[in-house]
């Protein structure tokens, strides 16, 4: 950063999910106040049920934490250089999920909570912002996510006379351990895989015959669905969130290749047959009482879910702390409407963040805030934060996000849709490993492991050298 020392004026973050809460947190850390606006709880939405900060409402997973072999894990990676508190929060409450970071959802929102109630820079204000910000709030986030009011969304359609796209989101179901049969469920992770806080047994997986899982499909497209209002009706869902029930119509045989797939498991209740299709549930808290059905996402009506998911074998007697449910995802035209720094080009006093830039996943929303409060807090200070290189995880989704897609439909369309970190966002590598340590040559699914871990590799180094050269703040909080 480059510029003045004058003293600084507040940022204003409204919405407290992951976004705004890195945001925040972020813009406090570089030394400028914030004041931080929440409606929960005086307004609720369609999905949260607390008031916590940060409320996780969808899958508890961070998904892979393997920083070498998986672009998410890269993210975590940088995050956590960056002194993110999403991070924190969630190493600090992690619960065994096999190769993936999973959270206790309880824990990790009182957690990012107590961390911003208690910073001396930040200012909670529990109200909703229900129209654009007044005038002289000249340095604003909003990170009001996928759930924003509509209130609010209207009159930022109207200030960038664009209709935002919209999607729907799914949730999946929560079940009670203890009514979970374990004479004919068993734990293990795929292939035995061991990741973070776990054994390298963290999923119960449910085993379906061939003739079980026929019915299970059949019943899943039969059941009974949330009805859509009018206006929803032409809503598309994003591909890596769709229902079961839509997996399911999609092929006979779709879920068998998705979360269904029985692939790197051994029943030990009976070795010697090999399971048609197996559902999967991956631990939810940190007490190990809840587990919520992995890619189980639905519309269908509560009693229908009852019903069929209990044909499930060992779920016969499943109690259901939660049920799935639906809601509505709303995102920007970001590259046509935000600038490199994710201000609005038609008002550039407001900045954007997560979910509503056309991010998708919890990690990649509160890297969009993180990088977001980073940039508002070089903006409050009078100076320039450069971009992270796109060479990096944060700002491979950065360049995404405002700019990064390709038009491929005709023109006066748009193309743009929400995207997770993948190893495809990020520019080739100048020269692709072909050889193996002792000089052998790499042959086959080994050139794509050595590429990914020669653009990790690079990713974390450039953003050393970026956070050495750009900012103040320490590389690790």
């Amino acid at each position: 950063m480059t510029g003045n020392q004058s003293p600084s004026e507040a940022v204003h973050v409204i919405g407290a999910g992951l976004a705004g809460s890195e945001a925040a947190w972020q813009v406090a850390r570089a030394g400028v106040p914030v004041i931080l606006h929440e409606m929960r709880p005086r307004r609720m939405t369609e999905a949260h049920r607390t008031d916590g900060l940060a409320e996780l409402v969808c899958s508890n997973s961070f998904r892979s934490d393997d920083a070498a072999n998986n672009a998410v894990g890269l993210l975590h990676a940088e995050m956590r250089r960056l002194g993110s508190l999403i991070m924190r929060a969630a190493d600090a409450n992690q619960v065994p999920a096999g190769g993936a970071l999973a959270v206790d959802r309880e824990g990790f929102s009182a957690a990012v909570t107590r961390a911003l109630n208690d910073h001396p820079l930040i200012e909670m204000q529990r109200e909703e912002v229900a129209t654009l910000p007044p005038a002289d709030w000249r340095n604003v986030i909003i990170a009001t996510g996928p759930l924003t009011s509509a209130s609010l969304a209207h009159a930022i359609r109207q200030l960038t006379a664009e209709d935002a796209l919209a999607f729907f989101d799914a949730i999946a179901p929560i079940v009670h351990r203890d009514s979970i049969d374990m004479s004919v469920a068993w734990f293990q992770s795929r292939y035995d895989k061991i990741g973070p806080g776990g054994t390298g047994a963290d999923y119960i997986n449910c085993p379906l015959t061939q003739e079980q899982y026929d019915a299970f499909v059949a019943s899943l497209i039969a059941g009974e669905k949330t009805e859509f209002k009018e206006w929803e009706a032409s809503t598309p869902y994003f591909d890596g969130c769709l229902p079961i029930e839509v997996m399911a119509a999609r092929g006979h045989e779709t879920l068998r290749h998705g979360p269904m797939k029985p692939v790197g498991l051994t029943n030990p209740h009976d070795p010697a047959t090999k399971p048609y299709a197996i559902v999967q549930l991956r631990q939810d808290n940190k007490l190990g009482t809840l587990y919520n059905m992995v890619g189980f996402q639905t519309k269908l009506k509560y009693g229908e879910q009852q019903r069929i998911f209990r044909t499930i074998p060992g779920l016969e007697n499943a109690e259901f702390a939660r049920l799935g449910g639906l809601h509505r995802n709303t995102f920007l035209d970001s590259p046509k409407l935000l600038d490199a720094q994710l201000r609005l080009r038609a008002e550039p006093r407001l900045r954007f963040a997560g979910q509503m830039t056309g991010c998708e996943g919890y990690v990649e929303s509160a890297s969009v805030g993180l990088i977001a409060g980073l940039y508002a807090a070089a903006d409050a200070r009078g100076e320039t934060l450069a971009s992270p290189p796109p060479t990096t995880a944060l700002g491979s989704l950065l360049g995404h996000i405002t700019g990064g897609h390709i038009e491929t439909i005709e023109p006066g369309t748009r193309s743009f849709q929400p995207m997770n970190i993948n190893f495809g966002l990020f520019p080739p590598l100048e020269r692709a490993p072909t050889k193996k340590p002792d000089g052998t040559r790499l042959r086959g699914n080994e050139k794509t492991i050595a590429k990914r871990q020669a653009i990790s590799a690079r990713a974390l180094a450039d953003l050393d050298r970026w956070i050495a050269d750009n900012l103040r703040i320490a590389a690790a909080a």
